[in-house]
């Protein structure tokens, strides 16, 4: 990836369109971009990310304020980038979502994020979706935008927090850089599986315990099996068959006796029946006979009713016409009284006759036509009325805007008032906090020389006391040497002393002495009760040499604790400890105080533009207040005058009523009235004359049916219910006689009416007796029946469970102890889990990609060391980064270092990592590279060092930009782009070499 331009507008501190050629910069492969505290250095580092990704790094994000406080209102904050990214050159430009004012009315609108991306090679279809072009940047780079921002933009003060951060905190962002989704996913997968795979061996065992509880409740014993649950299952299926086959043997005996008793029954009960049936019809004969006289009155009965039903009919008719006149007739007055209440009704009805003359009619008409015409007048007046309503919610609403405008005006004055004093507070405070940003490096160097001086003291008190404790090991190891060199030599005297005896233990009578060489031995020397022998003086001889080797182990630790305690007095850690101790809390606290102060510099200047910004806008908002009060005075006084003349129009029309919808819904009602009354009175005649006619007819008909009266034929009428009845008493007599008189006529009833009475209950005793036995025969036989066939089921399911249940838990148990030890549990000896284990790895490609560069810029003393072993408290392992120094050949934590001495193990560990990373990314080439602050912590011959790696950087064509504020990186960069801090924003100036 190498940036060719890039143009900034309305973006961060530039109100304007600010334009940076990173080829003219990038000729000679390094440039310097510097400039003032707060100018907009990081803001151009910014807007190559966020023209690439839609974002910027770090905590800026979470802002979301890129809309530059010194551009004009209405400007559009705008990023364009010229680039070339995997071979192809492109145009990216991006607008940050932002707050701009509304084109009407008051407050703010949301305007959303918008992005293009054009190819300049012409080839391909150019972009417009921000989804579409993050898909594409991402393809062509290779990485996120975490990774981008590590490895393009290198921000040091992140990497020194990664220098001295726990190993959590270290892995968090290893996570970001290096993609270990799927080995998480491996992770998790076999954890689900292994639950998977437990469950479904809990099932299998379940299920096992289970079909042995059935197959002893199949089997009608309590559960419990033998050793064997197969065995122990056959043997009870064959209990079960011999019990099914001496209960079928059993049932066959016990269905055939009952055969014969229910033959016989069946017989008795033929003859007993044909007994009882004729003398049930003799019986009915005899009772059909008896009631003749009652039936000849019922049919007399049925006859009357039958002729007087229509009379019956037609008088409920002449009463119902009757009542209907009647009722209708009432409504009429009733509603009569009401139309005469009013005024115009009374004189209505004064006019009217009853019974209705033939021009009642047409008065009626007439005047339901004035009242009419006098509705819709009214409506007319209605609708003005409705008018009147609307301007005077016109002139509600002026009015309560109008005291809206007045507060809001006069808080306009108040504000305006006290804003001189605002602004000089806020221009104090931010002076202040800037000249706290200026200090402090300088005291965050003062702050890392007072702990590294601290440090060496503590260091060289211990130091000391392992130096008195090692001088003391050394004499006493040289007491011990020198008494075992006496000891040794004391043994060598002695032995010599005796050695005549020890040469006389080897004499042999016949055999020269190896002394005089005579072959006599008339007085050989006798050993005395100390002889000393040579294994004696070889034994003291090696506790001489190995005392000799601690001597020479404890002089060895007493020289490395020397020059240990050399290197802390060179650290200046021979100093009063207290007074150390003291000057570091003064520099701690004035650091602390200085980035509290400063810390708060960008809000501090946001508050001062803010305030600012709004001195200028109070005297266009107290204007345009004033101006709107003066155009709703006149609004309100128009409305209200015409608002006068209606409601006088209105109140003339109204008349005695209070309103004219009143007075119209009372003539309306009125005429709705009298409408009803005139059908009334037409209804009512009517009906008084079908009642008359209706009334003759019925005497007339009662008379012909052969009735004395009416009465006597509504008398001689029965119900439904009552016909019913003597319909079915007669039908059911004549059927009674037929029946009775069929039965008696049958041959096997004949046959048996001469016979004695037959009584079957012996025969059903029997038979009772037979069925008794049959069912409990039945049920002995079902159930052994069914137990078999449930123990046979059961056991063959038993068999395949138990079958399946071993290959199971075997397969688990392999799971189990794999998962086991993916997670970092179990067999596996480092106790690290798949993630934690690649995350190592790739910490431990970064220690040795930046040892290199960290032992070049240190003058060979410094390198990283990576360690797998766990953190504290159960944090993970693998992520452990210490330092050795090859002065003391002691590894030591990082966080020993002095400020420039970490600002080189960050450089080296930013660099390497970001080789890590563009490998991991598929080698990808990053033809440009930014480096932020951090140079003046170093000396001339270090800074010397640093440039020397930074020109190895910029090998092959790429361009690496310093972000620095070091005088002296001006002198030895040529090339630089100077960001300008001023009172309407900021500017750039690019300087060429």
């Amino acid at each position: 990836m190498r940036l060719h331009s890039l143009e900034v507008s309305a973006f961060g501190p530039f109100g304007d369109t600010a334009t940076v050629d990173f080829d003219a910069l990038g000729a000679d492969g390094l440039f310097l971009l510097h400039g003032q505290t707060g100018a907009g250095k990081t803001t151009i580092l910014d807007a190559v990310a966020f023209a690439l990704y839609g974002t910027v790094p770090g905590a800026r994000q979470q802002g979301k304020r890129l809309l530059s406080d010194h551009a004009r209102a209405g400007s559009v904050p705008k990023v364009v980038l010229e680039a070339t990214i995997g071979g192809r050159r492109l145009r990216l430009t991006r607008s940050p979502e932002y707050e701009r004012a509304k084109l009407r009315g008051t407050g703010t609108t949301k305007e959303n994020a918008k992005a293009t991306l054009t190819w300049l090679d012409g080839q391909g279809q150019n972009l417009t979706r921000l989804d579409e072009i993050g898909e594409e940047i991402g393809r062509l780079l290779g990485m996120s935008a975490d990774q981008f921002f590590q490895v393009v933009l290198l921000p040091q003060g992140e990497f020194a927090r990664f220098l001295r951060a726990d190993t959590d905190e270290r892995g968090d962002l290893l996570e970001r850089l290096f993609d270990t989704t799927r080995f998480g996913t491996v992770e998790d997968w076999f954890a689900e599986r292994r639950r998977e795979s437990a469950a479904t061996l809990e099932s299998g065992r379940k299920s096992v315990d289970l079909m042995l509880a059935r197959v002893s409740t199949a089997a009608g014993i309590e559960a419990g099996a033998d050793a064997d649950p197969l065995t122990w299952a056959h043997k009870l299926r064959a209990d079960a068959e011999e019990a099914r086959d001496t209960a079928t043997a059993e049932l066959v005996t016990a269905r055939a006796a009952a055969t014969r008793t229910t033959a016989a029954l069946t017989e008795a009960t033929r003859i007993r029946g044909l007994q009882q049936r004729a003398a049930r019809a003799e019986a009915e004969l005899r009772t059909h006979a008896e009631g003749a006289d009652e039936r000849a009155a019922q049919t007399e009965e049925l006859a009357r009713a039958v002729r007087a039903a229509p009379i019956a009919e037609l008088r409920a008719d002449a009463t119902s016409a009757a009542e209907t006149a009647a009722r209708e007739s009432k409504l009429m007055d009733t509603l009569a009284e009401g139309v005469g209440a009013l005024d115009e009704g009374r004189a209505l009805l004064a006019r009217l006759s009853w019974p209705e003359a033939a021009e009642d009619r047409g008065v009626i008409a007439a005047t339901i036509r004035g009242w009419t015409d006098e509705v819709a007048r009214l409506d007319d007046l209605i609708a003005e009325s409705l008018v009147a309503d609307a301007l005077q919610e016109t002139v509600d609403r002026h009015g309560e805007r109008r005291r809206e405008l007045a507060s809001a005006a006069e808080e306009l004055e108040l504000r305006r008032t006290a804003l001189p004093e605002q602004l000089r507070a806020a221009e104090d405070d931010l002076a202040a906090a800037r000249q706290a940003v200026a200090a402090l490096p300088a005291l965050d160097e003062a702050r890392g020389r007072a702990a590294d001086t601290q440090g060496a003291a503590v260091a060289l008190a211990q130091q000391r006391l392992l130096r008195a404790d090692a001088a003391d090991r050394l004499s006493a190891a040289r007491s011990r040497h020198q008494d075992a060199r006496g000891q040794l030599l004391d043994l060598r005297e002695r032995r010599l002393a005796g050695m005549a005896a020890e040469l006389a233990a080897g004499l042999a009578d016949g055999e020269p002495c190896v002394v005089c060489g005579s072959a006599l031995h008339p007085n050989p020397a006798e050993p005395s009760e100390a002889v000393v022998t040579r294994a004696d003086e070889d034994a003291a001889r090696v506790a001489e040499h190995r005392l000799g080797q601690e001597v020479d182990a404890a002089a060895e630790r007493l020289a490395k604790v020397d020059q240990a305690i050399e290197v802390l007095l060179e650290r200046g850690g021979d100093r009063d400890p207290d007074r150390l101790a003291a000057e570091l809390s003064a520099a701690t606290e004035a650091h602390a105080d200085a980035h509290t102060l400063a810390a708060r510099e960008p809000a501090l200047a946001d508050r001062l533009s803010g305030l600012r910004a709004e001195q200028e806008g109070l005297q266009e908002r107290s204007r345009v207040a004033t101006a709107e009060l003066a155009t709703l005075d006149e609004r309100i006084a128009g409305t209200v005058h015409q608002l006068e003349t209606i409601r006088k129009r209105i109140a003339e029309a109204s008349g005695v009523d209070e309103s004219p919808q009143a007075r119209r819904d009372r003539l309306d009602a009125l005429a709705a009235a009298v409408s009803r009354l005139r059908d009334l009175r037409v209804q009512v005649t009517v009906a008084q004359e079908t009642a008359e006619a209706l009334s003759t007819k019925v005497v007339r008909s009662a008379i012909e049916a052969g009735f004395d009266s009416v009465d006597e034929a509504v008398a001689a009428t029965r119900d439904e219910r009552r016909v019913a009845a003597v319909e079915a008493a007669l039908a059911q007599a004549r059927d009674q006689r037929v029946r009775a008189e069929s039965v008696l006529a049958e041959a096997e009833v004949a046959a048996v009416a001469g016979m004695d009475a037959v009584d079957p209950s012996v025969a059903e005793a029997e038979v009772e007796s037979a069925n008794a036995v049959v069912n409990s025969t039945i049920a002995v036989a079902s159930e052994a029946d069914r137990r078999l066939a449930d123990l046979e089921r059961l056991v063959a399911q038993l068999a395949k469970e138990v079958g399946a249940l071993a290959p199971m838990q075997q397969r688990h148990a392999e799971l189990a102890g794999l998962a086991e030890v993916i997670a970092g549990r179990g067999q596996n000896a480092r106790k690290m889990s798949l993630r934690s284990y690649v995350l190592a790895a790739r910490l431990e490609e970064v220690a040795i990609a930046a040892s290199t560069r960290l032992r070049r810029m240190s003058g060979g003393r410094y390198e990283f060391v990576h360690t797998d072993g766990a953190g504290p408290r159960g944090k993970r392992g693998g992520l452990g980064l210490d330092i050795r120094d090859d002065y003391t050949g002691v590894v030591r934590s990082a966080k020993t270092l002095s400020g420039g001495e970490s600002f080189l193990a960050s450089l080296s560990l930013a660099l390497g990592l970001a080789d890590v990373v563009a490998a991991e990314s598929g080698g990808l080439v990053l033809d440009t590279m930014f480096i932020d602050e951090g140079f003046g912590t170093l000396d001339a011959e270090t800074l010397e060092s640093v440039m020397g790696v930074l020109d190895e950087l910029r090998a092959g064509g790429r361009v690496v930009g310093i972000v620095s504020h070091v005088d002296e990186m001006r002198q030895r960069i040529p090339s630089r782009l100077h960001v300008i801090r001023g009172r309407a924003g900021s500017s750039v100036e690019v300087v060429a070499g």
